[in-house]
């Protein structure tokens, strides 16, 4: 797991004046919405006694521990100690880790790290979200898999043939020409022609049975994020995933599909059903894989012109991992106990 990122852990519509408990990094967050709306996330350990704040209360902006009652404010600073009396002071070590927070795309972006502001790496970038003429739908999707394979499962274009057969991808093609990979800051980016399968199902009211290449476009953004854009012959559709390390063994996709064709809440379930159908088709290769991460040594693994974007991915995780030293290490020498894992595939 790498620091000095922003990482989209909720959706932002389901924070509010309460606390929320995070788990993700293989760390537990507390979240709540201040006085003034916005969202602040804390480490989920009063430093009193080691009291979990996500099962306390929110009073006038500040999160208030279940076991004794302190009460800490957006910076992690502690605000007042019932069990106080007379000119006792708050001691200065009574401060929780904060972290920087921001609201892009529907979600909740935490920045975990300790660069400075004008140094950090930009949240990735999602122009359409929000527009008109775009319709977007959310969903989750947890792995039991480490997040490194997932992310890379996501911008591979010589799987479909093989793993989607029975959706969008077709056996009777599998070649992958020759393509570009197109750098941007902290990722890259891909285009390729690829020959579709006859279209079944809702598609097949709208597409020709003998259909040209679909235009695809496949994108990462370090550490954890994957776009993926289609063009359907003059129907746009995009699928942008931001897979989290819940810790080293489970990663939770949070998905965002966005189409500019069937804008009506009547599509809405046809199109949650097929992005949920793709991650199924997915999860068995993925949660198989062996080593569970994607080795750090280039020559670990075998590699063949259509891996050239997902080379990249591993050349830029090398990079924060050993030369920047970005490797993500908590300070408490002993973990917390893991939030119970629900399967969310929505």
């Amino acid at each position: 797991m790498l620091q000095n990122f922003w990482y989209a852990c909720h959706r932002a519509s389901e924070i509010g004046t309460q606390p929320v408990r995070l788990r993700a990094l293989g760390h537990e967050f507390v979240l709540w919405r201040d006085g003034d709306g916005r969202v602040v996330a804390l480490d989920d350990r009063c430093p009193h006694r080691g009291g979990s704040l996500s099962q306390g209360t929110c009073s006038n902006g500040h999160v208030v521990c279940p076991y004794h009652g302190w009460a800490f404010a957006a910076d992690g600073a502690c605000v007042h100690i019932p069990a106080n009396t007379g000119d006792a002071r708050i001691p200065r070590k009574a401060q929780v880790r904060s972290y920087p927070t921001e609201e892009r795309h529907g979600w909740v972006w935490l920045f975990v790290g300790d660069l400075p502001e004008a140094e950090r790496p930009p949240i990735p970038p999602l122009p359409e979200y929000g527009q008109p003429g775009w319709k977007a739908i959310h969903g989750e999707f947890l792995w039991h898999a480490h997040y490194t394979r997932v992310v890379e499962n996501g911008m591979d274009i010589a799987h479909a043939p093989f793993v989607h057969s029975r959706s969008f991808g077709n056996p009777a093609h599998p070649e992958v020409a020759d393509y570009t990979v197109e750098p941007h800051p902290w990722g890259a980016s891909a285009s390729v022609e690829l020959v579709a399968p006859p279209p079944s199902g809702l598609w097949s009211l709208v597409l020709p049975k003998q259909r040209p290449p679909v235009k695809t476009r496949v994108a990462f953004y370090m550490p954890c994020y994957t776009r993926l854009d289609l063009d359907l012959g003059g129907m746009k559709m995009i699928v942008f995933n931001s897979n989290i390390p819940v810790d080293d063994e489970h990663t939770l996709t949070r998905w965002i599909m966005l189409r500019d064709f069937f804008t009506g809440a009547w599509a809405d379930g046809n199109a949650r059903k097929r992005t949920h159908r793709i991650f199924l088709e997915d999860q068995p290769i993925v949660e198989a894989q062996r080593p569970r991460a994607v080795p750090l040594d280039m020559s670990r693994e075998v590699h063949a012109k259509s891996d050239a974007i997902p080379l990249v991915f591993r050349k830029l995780r090398r990079e924060c991992l050993v030369e920047r030293g970005w490797g993500l290490r908590w300070d408490e020498p002993e973990a917390a106990a893991p939030a119970p894992l629900v399967a969310l595939r929505t």
